[in-house]
């Protein structure tokens, strides 16, 4: 009789710790957020969910052929790499600066006035400037401090204003500015010369394969392997 409750204790034990070690792992994940445009969005799960999307699961094949949320390409990163989803504040159209399509008033969907709504992430990765490029948005000039609202118009101070904030925002997150190809050479330039200004590391998107100017499902995995192959160094 003793001996079959040592053997039953012993089980549990054992139990108890596997149990526990899941936890502990669930735990040390690290969590991911996403500051983006259409290239990061999907159907459901994009946070506030009134935020516009490009990526749906009945999607129009003129424009995409991704109609599943494990294409996405943050969606393998976060699976591939063992992260967890902290946030993804994505809308489609949005341009850092807050000047959009036609010289619309973006203010509302503009990086800068998102950036405090991701949450609390051991990872933040921001990916955008596409719509600035796409909607010739005013360039402006580098400005590092001080900024006023006529400045936060045009790209490059809009930029500076939002990785300033950042880096002060969300200390001890690692950051990574992810640069889509393609885009005016000013514009690459431009969040080269920023990044390495505030010390936020980047990676430069290459040959990605894009319907409609988006990533489709063989863009998206080589975004999610470009990413990941930074982010592991």
């Amino acid at each position: 009789m003793k001996g079959k409750f040592i053997r039953r204790f012993g089980a549990v034990a054992v139990a108890v710790v596997i149990a526990a070690g899941s936890i502990v792992t669930a735990q040390s994940r690290k969590s991911v957020s996403i500051l983006g445009d259409s290239y990061s969005t999907f159907e459901n799960f994009i946070e506030p969910n009134t935020n516009e999307m490009w990526y749906f699961v009945k999607a129009d094949p003129k424009r995409t052929d991704v109609t599943d949320v494990k294409q996405t390409w943050w969606h393998q990163l976060i699976k591939d790499g063992g992260y967890k989803l902290e946030q993804n504040n994505s809308y489609s159209g949005s341009t850092v600066c807050t000047t959009g399509y036609r010289g619309e008033d973006y203010t509302e969907r503009a990086f800068i006035n998102r950036m405090d709504n991701l949450g609390s992430p051991d990872v933040l990765l921001i990916f955008g400037a596409t719509n600035d490029s796409w909607a010739n948005a005013p360039i402006g000039e580098f400005v590092w401090s001080d900024w006023t609202t006529e400045q936060l118009k045009s790209f490059r101070p809009a930029l500076t204003y939002m990785l300033s904030h950042i880096v002060d925002r969300y200390p001890n997150t690692e950051l990574l500015y992810i640069i889509n190809d393609g885009l005016k050479p000013e514009i690459t330039t431009s969040i080269v010369e920023a990044c390495d200004r505030y010390g936020v590391p980047y990676v430069q998107l290459q040959d990605i394969d894009k319907t409609a100017g988006h990533p489709n499902i063989h863009g998206m995995k080589q975004i999610a392997e470009q990413v990941s192959a930074v982010l592991k160094k």
